[in-house]
């Protein structure tokens, strides 16, 4: 990122007059020149990169635009070689990086505010891309495509068959039943395909062609060979699924908020006009959250996700008061808790980010390896285990207490926090819908 800067500087800010050696170098590191420089504040002359005098900062402060987004760039990303003797230990040794940050060994660590605000920028980043391409499974416009077109050859074939059947055999009863079967599989597969060219914007069009990419896989599984027992349940319960949602008749969402008998919500704190209010905005809530919920839930997931960010940001130190609280007899200052809080949420999002990795690499390696993918799908569940366990040693290493009495507050801490993280995504989802 320095080098970066450094370029930066040189193609935009440099003069094009060539300077002398010492001259260059004052210009690049901005060392200010002792024997000429003043200081800009009283004027006493410098001997270093602060005024001996008043202790203000030789360096301007006035930059070019681009130094200063370089600068920023750098003291945000650059984990240099300290991010290689900070993820491990992350990652592997529970309170190791708390307690060295405690000690005063901090140089050679990323500091765990600038480790916190990179993990999670990148752990929200690739939730939202995970959740999003998983919403939009549905089907690409070329897999739409390929798959209408495996549609329409296997109705093809099916009429092909048919009048194989009635060209060569008489009009039995064998022969009626093929004729009889072979009709019905041309008319569903030719309901298939209506509904896959359905316009996908269009109300639940987009809920009816994912059911029915998935009911199309299972078909032509069963063509070559009898479903097993588990896919055959699957295979029923996306035929009714589908049927629901064609039908209009699945089970829809009726949110309601209200502590009146007709239905409306008032407080009596409130004046009528403001009572009036809350009413309308809860009402444009409500039909929100029912259009999402019975339709397409993607864009309020996403919503959901955009704010995560920042409501996790205000539930840290939130965090560290319940440490405070649940361990004040530690002699702990509130910035070591909130030092605590820092590492503990770096390593459940990256922890969390490495499973779902490991397990979009399981779904990938599945058909082709499946040894290989039961082997990182232990992996990935053995991740998502590690967390609870790492948490508690976290705590009892950071804290030193006996592992019964450190057991029982991390039960409560769990406890309190989980309701703090429900409570945070209730927030989120109104947030969210407000958003759409």
């Amino acid at each position: 990122m320095l080098l970066l800067s450094f370029a930066i500087q040189q193609l935009f800010i440099m003069p094009t007059k060539e300077l002398t050696e010492t001259e260059s170098i004052n210009e690049v590191v901005n060392v200010p020149n002792e024997g000429n420089q003043t200081c800009e504040n009283c004027h006493v002359p410098l001997k270093g990169p602060f005024c001996a005098n008043c202790g203000q900062e030789a360096d301007s402060k006035l930059k070019y635009f681009w130094v200063v987004i370089m600068h920023l760039l750098d003291d945000i990303f650059s984990f240099d070689s300290r991010a290689s003797r900070t993820l491990f230990p992350l990652l592997t040794r529970p309170a190791f990086l708390t307690n060295e940050y405690f000690a005063g060994r901090r140089v050679h660590y990323v500091p765990p505010l600038r480790l916190y605000l990179f993990i999670s920028i990148i752990f929200f980043l690739t939730l939202k891309f995970f959740i999003a391409a998983e919403n939009n499974k549905t089907i690409t416009v070329s897999d739409k495509q390929a798959l209408i077109s495996q549609v329409q050859s296997h109705i093809k074939q099916l009429k092909t068959e048919k009048s194989d059947v009635e060209k060569t055999q008489e009009a039995s009863v064998d022969a009626i039943e093929n004729i009889a079967t072979l009709d019905a599989d041309i008319a569903k597969f030719t309901v298939y395909l209506d509904d896959l060219n359905s316009d996908y914007n269009l109300g639940s069009n987009k809920q009816i062609i994912k059911l029915t990419r998935e009911l199309l896989e299972l078909e032509f599984d069963q063509i070559k060979e009898e479903l097993p027992a588990d896919e055959k349940a699957r295979f029923d319960s996306l035929i009714a699924s589908r049927l629901k949602v064609k039908s209009g008749t699945q089970n829809k969402q009726d949110i309601k908020i209200a502590n009146n008998d007709d239905g409306t919500l008032s407080f009596d704190f409130l004046s009528d006009e403001k009572n009036k209010k809350v009413n309308a905005f809860v009402k444009e809530l409500t039909d929100k959250a029912e259009k999402a919920f019975n339709t397409d839930t993607g864009p309020l997931i996403e919503q959901v996700i955009g704010k995560l960010p920042q409501l996790m940001f205000i539930l840290l130190p939130l965090f560290a008061v319940l440490l405070k609280v649940m361990f004040m007899f530690s002699k702990r200052l509130y910035m070591e808790h909130l030092t605590v809080a820092l590492h503990s949420h770096s390593f459940i999002f990256i922890a969390i980010l490495l499973s779902e990795i490991l397990d979009v690499l399981d779904n990938y390696l599945a058909p082709m390896y499946p040894i290989l993918a039961n082997f990182i799908g232990v992996v990935a569940g053995g991740i998502l285990f590690w967390i609870p366990i790492y948490l508690f040693l976290m705590q009892r290493k950071v804290y030193r207490q006996g592992y019964f009495f450190t057991f029982v507050k991390f039960t409560v801490i769990a406890t309190i926090y989980s309701f703090m993280i429900l409570l945070t995504g209730l927030v989120a989802v109104v947030w969210g819908l407000m958003g759409i």
